[in-house]
């Protein structure tokens, strides 16, 4: 049986999760740019409404909610509904509502998932239980991978003892740095 080295132990798990590492960085680098652009949907239609909401907040419920959504002609299934900073937000699979509480006016936005992108999001973001010990298994072989990657070269002038620890400690302040300064 052939001995597992560094190199074989860094090669296999780098091809086991090749297709994971750049779902994970693709959908990270989208989910960083959320606040600008919309990356997992895209919207079909955008429409202005204009809706009489009850005067008292205590009367928009699940019941109001849903009964609105009929009214507005939303064939799709309700997710949530909140009112935050004087909006009213409903929120389904593939549409959302806000509306001003002072002046009834709104919008409704009709979207669909982005192929492959929203995917990656959701993969992203998933929290199931199989898929988040998947995760954690997926996080300490990155650690693997990183750890046998700088030990691999043992002789030369580009060791991690010679070269490798400046470079990982560079490496090591940005994440700091950023934590220091936000």
């Amino acid at each position: 049986m052939k001995q597992v080295t560094l190199r074989n132990l860094h090669r296999d798990l780098g091809y086991f999760y090749v297709g994971l590492i750049i779902s994970f960085a693709f959908s990270g680098i989208m989910m960083n740019h959320r606040s600008h652009w919309h990356p997992e949907k895209f919207t079909l239609e955008a429409k202005n409404i204009k809706v009489v909401l009850p005067t008292n907040e205590k009367d928009i419920d699940d019941t109001y909610a849903e009964n609105l959504a009929k009214e507005l002609n939303i064939d799709d299934k309700i997710r949530r509904h909140n009112i935050r900073k004087g909006t009213f937000k409903m929120q389904f699979e593939n549409t959302e509502v806000e509306i001003d509480l002072k002046t009834g006016k709104g919008e409704i936005i009709s979207f669909i998932k982005t192929p492959i992108v929203s995917q990656a999001m959701f993969l992203h973001k998933n929290t199931s239980n199989w898929w988040i010990y998947f995760s954690d298994i997926f996080g300490i072989s990155l650690i693997i991978i990183a750890v046998t990657g700088a030990m691999m070269i043992k002789h030369g002038k580009h060791t991690f003892k010679r070269r490798g620890w400046k470079l990982a400690l560079i490496g090591l302040l940005f994440p700091i740095l950023f934590l220091i300064f936000s």
